[in-house]
């Protein structure tokens, strides 16, 4: 569902651009042909008013599936018939019945029941089902009065414990909206896929405006800080019909960053302390975790108390691939000398410097050890590997947003999967808007160090506009940084085939997203053996070093 370039946001064409157009296009006939036996409401008369019945199309922003299990799936949904001006809802809960289907005609409903939509939470709905069996596609829709979403296609993971022969999946990340047009979700929307993982940067929190917009835009939205400011602004990014595809199409495994709350943010640090107190950062984080968990498919277990929220988690499919989802900001120390690039001080070699913090670090080195699968994941935010930006044998330049601004922090994981021998550990990074393979170095201080660990650096979806092949300090890059074996500067996504005998990950490039409508290409693929750290590239010729 390409987006025309000539659309405009504004609330004349906002439904003919994604909303009931979008549920009309992948669910029409069957909603028209097939009568639903929904369980009814218990709570009717909570929507018996007239200014309940006279509501415009409810479904603008989508469906969406996540975090899924052997026996269930998250489903999620939230109402707003004008979704750029709070939503549009009436101030009072709204039951929405859902169902879920083993075909997309829904002959075949293993599930079906009613949620309330809550005001106090922008009328989201999360629906955790469960009772389904593993390692199934399930079809979903929701319906509230006389409305119909978007049907929606979702998968449940493998036994625990099962075999499991291959798993495919993207990974994506950092999707300002002005920036471009969200190409790359209209071609992952139709890859061959399991699920998805986003690895944060789902909004941005700045203004957004006509000025630097690559994409047309009648309204003005300011700096986000109040609820209805980010619910405004998920609901922007929502609205996009390639967004709203991916999201249909797979369920999610998703993951906050910076962009989410505020810029390069640090536990209860703001970008700018002098013009933002603690508390009132506080308070804008709680409202930034608020919305999110309302526009994402998670689970209770993430559902925001106050300033805080339960993210880091492990999701397991079979005997095949742990994924550890981690949250490299909520815990993580303040970022050493001023937050900017420099060679390593006392201050960023503190041993005490924490990225995760010590529960999550003991929780992360606890599930590593205890790993039955074939294949670990760390889907986290930020560079892991070392990244020398000094070039020359006695210059050494970090970012200390990165892992390199937490060495310790780092050595403590490498030191924990090197003595105990943990194989196959794949760390997969978003943030950087370009893409990376590296292989992950024991200690990166010592020139022959073994490889413990890979990892895969994902380009944004749109951030940094329609950048480049490469840039001009590649090769310096490259020859600074052996371990370093892959660099790309295109917008796009990235595809991991899994199997027991090799991972392949596969980077998928557009040559532009200034436009609507652009071509995708793999730009280059990696393969991993099993039991091997070491990466050999395949397909287009490896760049100079």
């Amino acid at each position: 569902m390409k987006e025309k370039e000539t659309t405009h946001v504004n609330r004349r064409n906002f439904l003919k651009r994604t909303g009931k157009g979008v549920g009309i296009a992948l669910g029409a006939s069957i909603i028209n042909t097939l009568p639903l036996n929904f369980a009814s409401a218990e709570s009717s008369d909570l929507h018996s008013s007239s200014e309940s019945s006279n509501l415009a199309y409810p479904f603008t922003l989508g469906i969406a599936s996540g975090d899924p299990l052997p026996d269930g799936v998250v489903l999620w949904t939230r109402l707003a018939p004008d979704p750029l001006h709070g939503g549009g809802m009436p101030n009072h809960p709204f039951p929405v019945q859902w169902e879920v289907s083993l075909d997309s005609s829904f002959k075949n409903v293993v599930k079906r029941g009613t949620e309330l939509s809550k005001p106090q939470l922008g009328h989201s709905v999360h629906v955790e089902v469960d009772g389904l069996e593993p390692s199934v596609w399930y079809y979903y829709r929701f319906k509230c009065q006389s409305d119909f979403s978007p049907i929606g296609r979702t998968k449940t993971a493998p036994a625990y414990g099962s075999k499991v022969e291959q798993l495919s999946f993207a990974f994506a990340s950092c999707q300002n909206w002005k920036a471009g047009y969200y190409t790359a979700y209209q071609h992952m929307a139709n890859d061959d896929l399991d699920l998805v993982v986003h690895l944060g940067d789902y909004i941005y929190e700045s203004a957004h405006n006509s000025n630097g917009s690559v994409r047309p835009i009648d309204m003005e939205f300011p700096e986000i800080y109040t609820i209805e400011d980010y619910r405004n602004r998920y609901a922007l990014y929502k609205l996009d019909s390639d967004l709203q595809s991916a999201h249909a199409n797979f369920p999610w495994i998703v993951s906050l960053d910076d962009h989410e709350v505020d810029n390069n943010w640090a536990a209860d640090v703001p970008q700018d302390p002098q013009k933002q107190s603690r508390e009132d950062f506080l308070k804008r984080r709680a409202i930034a975790f608020q919305a999110y968990y309302e526009h994402m498919p998670l689970r209770r277990t993430s559902f925001p108390n106050g300033s805080s929220m339960q993210l880091y988690r492990q999701l397991t499919f079979g005997t095949l691939v742990d994924f550890n989802v981690l949250d490299t900001r909520q815990y993580r120390d303040d970022q050493a000398d001023g937050d900017g690039w420099g060679p390593p001080t006392p201050e960023s070699m503190d041993p005490s410097l924490t990225m995760i913090g010590e529960k999550q670090e003991n929780w992360l080195l606890d599930s590593l050890a205890a790993s039955n699968s074939q294949w670990k994941v760390l889907a986290q935010q930020v560079f892991f590997a070392r990244r020398d930006y000094g070039f020359g044998p006695d210059a050494e330049r970090y970012g200390m947003d990165s892992w390199d601004g937490y060495p310790a922090s780092r050595q403590r994981i490498l030191d924990h999967i090197n003595e105990r021998n943990i194989i196959n550990t794949v760390v997969l990074t978003g943030d950087v808007h370009s893409s990376w393979a590296n292989e992950v170095k024991a200690n990166f201080d010592e020139k022959n160090s073994k490889n413990v660990a890979v990892e895969f650096v994902g380009t944004s979806i749109t951030s940094g506009g329609d950048g480049s092949d490469l840039r001009e300090d590649t090769e310096e890059i490259l020859q600074e940084n052996p371990h370093i074996k892959f660099f790309n500067n295109q917008r796009g996504y990235v595809r991991c085939t899994v199997t027991p005998e090799n991972w392949k990950t596969d980077y998928l490039v557009v040559p532009y997203v200034s436009r609507p409508g652009a071509p995708i290409e793999t730009r280059a693929s990696f393969i991993v053996e099993n039991g091997k750290s070491i990466l050999q590239q395949v397909g287009k010729e490896a760049l100079p070093v």
